[in-house]
């Protein structure tokens, strides 16, 4: 039977839309409310004490009330609390956080274009694309390539890279011009004898005969996360990058990193481009970009896009783009203070210090009878639950296993993510600042999760199904 709602889960359930969200069993089930943070700890409306296992989603890098970001938004906040770049106007905060995000940046960059989410980021660079190769003269240069499972956002365009099926069924997506290549999962993906470096040729192979296939004068760009996040927390294999971007330089085809997740310090370094070893001609960042503690996006503009923009506004009159609230002072300032954070408290170096206990005790849990592959790479990794482990047979969909797993581990006291279909796959990515003793805590909690998991497959039979 069940427990009628709270007043403040009534009240949520007949005033909000949640995203990623079952509407109609919400309705019974109600909103799970978060009342607080601290660190990297939530507390419920009934005071419950829970391990932010996903930082919120992939974004809250320096945890909960840092007191130092929430000084640093209220000095601001007093000083001034609203101004745009339209027109040529300009403050400090703004010109402050493009110095320094040009000077970390993973590839040579000339400036910075601001917005407020990582699927505004992602739009913006389809939109510059576009725009690039008008002012080159090549009109017909405009299809973007991206991978299945690979997610950039949800905008119209921006969830056309996005290669979930979820994002697209009746949404009538994706748009013309979008791409999808394979995954570059190596459970899944790889044949049977096949190294990882075959792997990546073989995916080489297959983007290099996309590209022929669709006429490169057609294809424009080349978007990838480094890690992928929401699509199953996916390391490509060895070579992969080094292999993926030999073949977008033969064919004059810009690679887009998107940097969301990846980037200020999730994989140890300060994007993922750095960690993987790899060149891009631009990136995408938002989440860590200010711990979320206020939204706030950008991308960066390397010397030829800045000169076709140059072109195209002497042309045209003007830059036609840009939001209400790109740069807004208040979180460009709170941004900055995040970057400071990151380099006075050394995070980076706290990231590759404490992966090597995360990978350890994630690994670990690979010897349970339900998980079929667990991977990591930085602080960021996952389970993947399966049927048979050793056909790699996955639940069927209909059961959601991994949602009941998840769960299971939120009535423990650990918040983790049901990772949007194929599979049943748990996504782990904790607050940057998490110490050793708390990864091993998370950890138990999750091994208890998946024993409580393995007794309800158990008891309705689902192995077998």
């Amino acid at each position: 039977m069940n427990t009628p709602l709270s007043n403040i889960e009534t009240r949520d359930v007949e005033t909000l839309i949640h995203p990623y969200t079952n509407l109609d069993a919400l309705r019974t089930s109600g909103p799970f409310i978060i009342e607080r943070g601290e660190g990297i700890y939530v507390f419920d409306s009934q005071g419950r004490k829970y391990i932010e296992g996903l930082a919120g989603l992939w974004c809250c890098s320096l945890g909960y009330g840092d007191a130092e970001l929430v000084q640093a938004a209220k000095e601001q906040l007093e000083q001034l609390s609203y101004a745009h770049l339209f027109g040529g106007k300009s403050f400090e905060p703004a010109i402050e956080l493009a110095e320094k995000l040009k000077a970390v940046a993973p590839h040579p960059a000339s400036k910075i274009l601001f917005c407020s989410s990582g699927s505004e980021a992602n739009d913006q660079q389809i939109k510059l694309l576009w725009y690039y190769n008008n002012a080159r003269g090549l009109p017909g240069k405009k299809k973007i390539i991206s991978r299945k499972r690979g997610y950039h956002g949800v905008t119209l365009a921006s969830a056309s890279l996005t290669g979930l099926d979820v994002l697209h069924k009746d949404f009538d997506l994706p748009l013309e011009r979008f791409i999808h290549v394979s995954c570059p999962d190596p459970y899944r993906g790889r044949r049977d004898g096949e190294s990882e470096s075959d792997f990546a040729t073989r995916l080489a192979q297959e983007l290099e005969e996309t590209i022929q296939r669709e006429n490169p004068d057609t294809v424009a760009g080349f978007i990838a996360e480094p890690v992928m996040a929401a699509g199953g927390v996916i390391v490509p294999p060895e070579t992969y990058f080094d292999k993926i971007t030999a073949v977008l330089d033969k064919y004059d085809v810009r690679f887009i990193a998107d940097e969301v997740v990846c980037g200020f310090g999730r994989l140890g370094e300060w994007f993922g481009s750095n960690a993987l070893e790899f060149t891009p001609d631009s990136i995408s960042m938002a989440k860590g970009l200010s711990s979320a503690y206020l939204p706030i996006g950008a991308v960066t503009i390397d010397d030829d896009m800045y000169a076709a923009m140059l072109e195209q506004s002497k042309k045209l009159g003007a830059f036609g783009h840009g939001y209400t609230y790109s740069a807004h002072p208040v979180a460009a300032a709170l941004a900055c203070k995040v970057l400071e954070i990151y380099e006075r408290r050394d995070i980076l170096k706290h990231v590759r210090e404490t992966a090597p206990v995360f990978a350890k005790r994630l690994k670990k849990l690979e010897e349970h009878p339900l998980v079929g592959n667990a991977r990591s790479k930085g602080l960021i990794g996952a389970l993947e639950l399966v049927a048979d482990k050793e056909t790699k047979r996955s639940f069927a969909p209909e059961h959601m296993v991994h949602a009941r797993a998840t769960a299971f581990a939120q009535e423990r006291g650990l918040i983790v993510r049901a990772l949007p279909r194929p599979g049943d796959i748990l996504g782990f990515c904790p607050p940057l600042i998490i110490s050793e003793s708390q990864i091993d805590e998370m950890f138990e909690i999750a091994e208890h999760a998946l024993n409580d998991t393995q007794n309800w497959v158990r008891s309705e039979n689902l192995h077998a199904r």
